[in-house]
C-alpha cells in the first residue's frame, strides 16, 4: 500500500557504517594474526571498533524506537544490528585473550580462521548496500559464499584441535590455544547468523 508517510531510509546508511566497522575490525584481526607484532596496540585497536560497534547499534536501537514507518520490519532491523554486533566480540576476545596469555607466537590455525573470518566480513560489507534495493539473487549468493566459509572455519576448527593434542605437551598450552580457536570459530559462526538473519529478510520481502 502507497503510505504518504515516507519510510526512513537512513537504517540502510547505519547499516553500512556497521558492515564497514565489521570490515575494519577483520582486517586489523587479519593483520594481528598475519604480522604478529605491536599487539597491544592491535588489540587495543579491536577494542575501540567494539564500542564503535556497540555505538552504532546504540544509534540503530534508538532510531528504531523513535521511527514511525521504517524500510524493512522492526524486528529484523533489531536483529540485524545484534547480529553483526555480536561478531565484534568474539574479534575482541580473541586479541584480548591473545595478550592475556602472553601469546609469542601465533600458530597457522590461527591465521587460517582470521583468514576466512575476512573473507566472511568483506562479503558482508558488499551485501548491506544491496539491502536498500532487495537485490535478491546478489545478496542470496553472498549469503551462500558465507554459509561455505562458515564451514570452512568448522574443519579448519577440527584440524587445529587435532594438530594441539598431537603436538602440544603442555596441557596449559592446549587449553589457551583452544579458547583462542573457539573464540575465532564462534565469530565465523556470527557472521553466518548475520548472512542468516539478511536471508530472511530478503525472502520476507521478495
Amino acid at each position: 500500500m502507497f503510505s504518504l508517510i515516507p519510510k526512513d531510509q537512513s537504517f540502510f546508511v547505519l547499516f553500512e557504517r556497521a558492515a564497514q566497522n565489521l570490515l575494519d575490525a577483520a582486517k586489523t584481526l587479519d593483520d594481528l594474526a598475519r604480522n604478529f607484532q605491536d599487539v597491544t596496540t592491535k588489540a587495543a585497536r579491536l577494542e575501540r571498533l567494539e564500542h564503535t560497534g556497540d555505538q552504532i547499534t546504540h544509534e540503530i536501537m534508538a532510531k528504531l524506537n523513535r521511527t514511525f514507518i521504517t524500510p524493512l520490519d522492526r524486528e529484523d532491523i533489531h536483529e540485524l544490528a545484534s547480529a553483526i554486533d555480536d561478531v565484534l566480540d568474539f574479534f575482541e576476545q580473541a586479541a584480548e585473550h591473545l595478550v592475556l596469555y602472553k601469546v609469542t607466537a601465533i600458530r597457522p590455525p590461527f591465521r587460517e580462521l582470521a583468514g576466512v573470518i575476512l573473507a566472511q566480513a568483506q562479503q558482508i560489507a558488499q551485501i548491506i548496500p544491496g539491502l536498500k534495493a532487495l537485490k535478491h539473487a546478489d545478496i542470496l549468493q553472498h549469503c551462500i559464499e558465507i554459509n561455505r566459509l562458515e564451514n570452512t572455519g568448522d574443519r579448519l576448527l577440527r584440524e587445529a584441535v587435532a594438530e594441539l593434542f598431537e603436538q602440544v605437551k603442555d596441557p596449559l598450552e592446549v587449553m589457551k590455544w583452544r579458547d583462542l580457536y573457539d573464540a575465532l570459530e564462534t565469530a565465523t559462526d556470527k557472521c553466518e547468523d548475520v548472512a542468516v538473519t539478511i536471508e530472511g529478510i530478503v525472502l520476507k520481502n521478495a
